[in-house]
């Protein structure tokens, strides 16, 4: 161990130019037991599209055991070189669809191919990029038509040289095959299995991280009061009140409204309820003990104030989880009252306000308090993140971008993990849950390590997490992230914040990965 941490430090000091108590740290880590790569938990939900490119599924899929490079031929039953992907869509056959914008160059018929579709992109930086889907059923698209991303090119089978209904997926640069898997997952669509979807944000919606939102879950059944209760005009103060509340936690107005007519129909029922419930919103007194806050800047929380109602109810669905997903956003309002005729009430009420986007991520983690029994990364894991973190220092910060040189928080913290594939969620609190539901634990700051991630609240509100950044040298509680639009990818500092910040979290990745290894130590 002490010949290990002799060749280590110096090298991993000229390598990255950390500091010294850094790499004395990233060495105590080469235990034999850390050598073990765990499977990374999956999370449910729908994956976001947040960039350029997306996988050529709208569906759940399974990448095939055929992959890039020298496999045995299924059907010629002789080692050939494969020149791309195997993907197998779940539960059968489904539509196959662009990865990215650009133009049809072929459609038809191509020997061992069967159908297939190639589709000529043009990347960030200018470069020619063809994407090829062959053994399909059928064909949607014909040459030379343009196409968007996520437009469908045709329906999976198993035409040509195929044992099964399957897509076989290339990527092809100056005419020669490349790697798919590796190229999509730097590109920001990783192939690993998640039906995905997008969102395109509509004028005047906010855009958070990579563009990440998803609508409110449409009602279900039963219902109760919306059976018999037509949604009533919203006076214009209650408007207002509902406006600004969900504004200050970052959730669709029109959810608050779907309580308000819900509970007093606005404010048109008064009084205390049968339970004891107050105020427009019906708060019990123990409950606002808790969660009520003050809404109209008068200094104190007043359960029967309309103002001081409102934004408590956007306090307290926050503080449930409604940015996690459309399940996130029925356990919110279940906690609100625990019935779901009470959530398909609030959400009709909702939908016939006008909907809205929740900004927040559709992958759902769910709750969960990591798995402290992880092997911490390896050395030559955690360098090779630090390393690439540090290289993109000076890059700019842009809400939204997924590199190559410009970055959100996220995406920065995404794709350093991605160096050494293990695939985290989009967004910085969805990053933090898929932590929580067994691919890390959490750590004290006084435990922090080089690598691990910080989480506190942001623009998104006090009580959701907004930002993430990773621990560059613990003694002087300094990080390197994509910090600001002013700062952009830089060296910053969470000294101080775990009392100023509403949250403050430090987690760290286990030693996991999406495709899992053993050493042989």
């Amino acid at each position: 161990m002490k010949k290990l941490a002799l060749v280590l430090v110096p090298a991993l000091v000229l390598m990255l130019g950390l500091p010294l108590a850094v790499a004395l740290v990233v060495v105590t880590m080469s235990a034999p037991a850390a050598a073990e790569q765990l499977r990374t938990v999956a999370c449910g939900g729908i994956t976001p599209i947040t960039g350029d490119w997306r996988p050529p599924f709208e569906q759940a899929y399974t990448v095939g055991q055929r992959g890039f490079g020298r496999e045995f031929h299924p059907t010629y039953h002789e080692w050939r070189m494969h020149t791309g992907q195997d993907l197998v869509s779940q539960p059968g056959p489904g539509p196959v669809v662009a990865i990215g914008p650009g133009r049809v160059t072929f459609a038809g018929t191509r020997a061992g191919y069967g159908n297939v579709v190639d589709v000529e992109h043009v990347d960030a930086a200018g470069a020619r990029v063809l994407s090829r889907y062959a053994h399909l059923a059928s064909l949607s698209v014909r040459a030379g038509q343009s196409v968007a991303a996520g437009q469908q090119l045709g329906v999976e089978g198993s035409t040509g040289d195929s044992t099964g209904n399957h897509l076989h997926f290339e990527i092809r640069i100056g005419g020669a095959p490349v790697d798919p898997v590796p190229w999509m997952l730097a590109h920001g669509a990783p192939l690993n299995g998640n039906a995905v979807a997008g969102w395109t944000p509509q004028p005047g919606e906010e855009v958070q991280e990579g563009g990440v939102g998803f609508p409110l879950p449409p009602p279900g059944s039963p219902g109760q009061a919306s059976l018999r209760n037509p949604p009533q005009p919203i006076p214009a103060q209650m408007k207002g009140f509902y406006v600004a509340a969900a504004a200050r936690y970052k959730i669709p107005w029109t959810l608050l409204a779907g309580i308000g007519m819900e509970e007093t129909a606005h404010g048109r029922l008064t009084g205390a309820s049968s339970a004891g419930a107050q105020g427009v919103m019906q708060f019990m007194p123990a409950t606002w003990a808790t969660i009520g806050v003050d809404g109209d800047g008068d200094g104190r929380a007043d359960i029967t104030n309309d103002a001081d109602s409102v934004m408590s109810a956007a306090n307290y669905l926050a503080k449930a989880g409604v940015t996690g997903g459309l399940a996130g956003v029925r356990a919110a309002v279940f906690a609100y009252n625990h019935a779901d005729w009470y959530v398909n009430d609030v959400l009709f009420y909702a939908a016939a306000y006008g909907g809205g986007t929740v900004l927040g991520s559709a992958t759902e983690c769910g709750p969960g308090e990591g798995n402290p029994n992880l092997p911490p990364l390896t050395n030559d894991r955690l360098r090779t993140v630090l390393t690439w973190a540090v290289g993109q220092v000076g890059d700019r910060y842009v809400m939204g971008a997924n590199g190559p040189d410009a970055w959100d928080c996220s995406s920065f913290t995404q794709t350093a993990y991605a160096q050494i594939g293990i695939t985290t969620p989009r967004t910085a609190g969805a990053q933090r849950d898929w932590l929580a539901a067994g691919n890390g634990f959490r750590v004290q700051p006084q435990q922090a390590r080089p690598g691990d991630l910080i989480f506190y609240d942001s623009y998104l509100g006090p009580n959701t997490i907004g930002h993430v950044a990773m621990v560059f040298d613990p003694s002087k509680q300094s990080t390197v992230e994509a910090m600001s639009s002013d700062r952009g990818v830089t060296y910053g500092s969470y000294a101080g914040k775990a009392s100023t910040k509403n949250i403050f979290e430090i987690w760290r990745v286990g030693n996991v990965s999406d495709q899992p290894t053993r050493s042989a130590a």
